[in-house]
This record gives C-alpha cells, sequence and structure tokens, in this order.
C-alpha cells in the first residue's frame, strides 16, 4: 500500500511538473532551435504535432498554475476533491502546495519526495522505488523534449493535433504497470488542461489546470 501511495503521489507530481512548464510557455508554429532531434521512428498517428508539442513543452522553464484535483477511490461513493497551487522552478524542482481541504506540500527536489502533512514531515529518495522512478524520470523526458528516451520508458498514444491533441502514456516497465495502468494528458497547443492517471485497481485521480490569477 504503501508503495502504491509513494508511486501515485511522485507520479502526481512529476505531471503537475509537466503541467506548470506548459503553462505560459511562448506559442510557436515550428519547433525552436536545438530542440532535441527524436531518434526514434514515428509509430503513432500526428507523428509530426507529437513532436511539435513535446518541443513547446521543453520551453518553460518557470511556472505557476492553480488545480484542482479529484480522486475517486472505488471504496467511496464520490470523489474526493483537492485544490492548490503549482510552481515550478528549472531544472527539477516543484513544490505542489495543497490549500484545500487540508494544507499539504509536496516537493520534489533533485531526486527527493518531501511531505509535509500537518506535523509529520517525510522525506523520500526516488531511487529508492525502482517502480516509481522510471515514471518520474519519463516525465521528465517528456519536458526535455526527448522522444527517444520516452519511448524507451512508455508506450505513447498521441490524438489530434496541435489545436487539441491527447498524449496517452501506457508504462512498458513491468513494476510500473503493477501500479499504474496509465497517463492520459489533455492539452490545447502548448497548454495542458487536464490529467488523468489511471491505477490497475481502478481507482483514477483526474487534475484540472488553469493559470493563476496570482503571480
Amino acid at each position: 500500500m504503501m508503495l502504491r501511495n509513494v508511486c501515485v503521489c511522485a507520479c502526481s507530481i512529476a505531471l503537475s511538473f509537466a503541467a506548470i512548464t506548459a503553462a505560459g510557455a511562448p506559442k510557436k508554429t515550428g519547433s525552436p532551435a536545438g530542440a532535441p532531434v527524436p531518434a526514434a521512428p514515428a509509430a503513432q498517428q500526428g507523428s509530426g504535432d507529437l513532436d511539435e508539442v513535446l518541443a513547446q513543452l521543453a520551453l518553460r522553464k518557470h511556472g505557476h498554475v492553480e488545480f484542482i484535483e479529484q480522486k475517486f477511490i472505488a471504496a467511496l461513493n464520490r470523489p474526493i476533491e483537492s485544490s492548490g497551487e503549482l510552481r515550478f522552478d528549472a531544472p527539477d524542482h516543484l513544490e505542489q502546495r495543497t490549500l484545500k481541504p487540508r494544507a499539504e506540500t509536496l516537493i520534489l527536489d533533485n531526486g527527493t519526495l518531501t511531505v509535509d502533512r500537518g506535523r509529520t514531515h517525510r522525506s523520500m529518495d526516488m531511487h529508492a522505488f525502482p517502480q516509481v522512478e522510471p515514471l518520474v524520470e519519463g516525465i521528465r523526458a517528456t519536458l526535455a523534449g526527448d522522444r527517444a528516451a520516452l519511448e524507451h520508458i512508455f508506450r505513447i498514444e498521441f490524438t489530434g493535433s496541435m489545436a487539441r491533441w491527447t498524449l496517452t502514456l501506457l508504462p512498458l516497465e513491468s513494476k510500473v504497470k503493477q501500479i499504474v495502468a496509465q497517463v492520459k494528458i489533455d492539452g490545447v497547443r502548448d497548454q495542458l488542461s487536464k490529467v488523468e492517471i489511471r491505477q490497475t485497481d481502478g481507482d483514477r485521480s483526474l487534475m484540472t489546470l488553469r493559470p493563476s490569477l496570482v503571480p
């Protein structure tokens, strides 16, 4: 149970990393100069659009967005809802601050996940969780625009175009597949709108994003 919670928590914050990286990134019609060139051959529909989306996600170095997250748990009749803010500073510092219904802070920094919840403070080295680390590194590969590295960790399904797209990530690592079934990201051009994590036990979380009104 602890491993499952750590995995989903780390995946959530890593995907939040992607969300705020995309928010507010400058809009371009082509790939930026110097963007990584994917080494893997195209295997998905809309390959060119996928490469352009990855390039746009790699542009943002700082970010701040608000989120509403719903967790759908099989044992409960209604979802658990929380809201707060996400902050990112390159290269790998992310803060997810939940403000409602209870204050909680998750910080992912240089491979260490720190959780502050009330009087409880815990730190975990992601390298100690081989089931989790590929998932986090996969999201970082997305941010870097490194499609070859991403395809080493996930099977990618991409539909739509830059105007409106869906990126579905299916874990290839057997240990990760025991916990996470898929990650689905919806976006419009360089803006992410929703991030959904589906677990193998049927539970799922849905994070809806919007630009922060506070700088």
